[in-house]
């Protein structure tokens, strides 16, 4: 699932972003603006906890994101989008 990463790329004095969007034109995973943790490391989340039972209170620690967090990551309630598309965007 990790490799839809995002990649930057340079454009004159501008960088370009490349990043994972929806079927509705929104940001998903990594590339999105209020995203705390990379798609790997949402990946290692899962692995953790269905391979070697780590609880959700320790992952919360492990990532320092919140128990909730973790909950929904590992629910597939957050970050299970599949990008429908990608989108570049200019940064400064």
């Amino acid at each position: 699932m990790s490799g839809f990463n995002s990649k930057r790329t340079m454009a004159g004095d501008k960088q370009r972003r490349v990043v994972a969007v929806n079927e509705n034109g929104l940001r998903i995973g990594e590339g999105h603006p209020n995203a705390r943790l990379t798609d790997a490391q949402c990946d290692r989340i899962r692995d953790l906890h269905e391979d070697h039972n780590l609880r959700y209170s320790q992952l919360a620690e492990m990532f320092h994101v919140t128990k909730s967090a973790i909950a929904g990551i590992c629910q597939y309630r957050r970050r299970a989008q599949t990008p429908f598309g990608f989108k570049t965007l200019e940064v400064d």
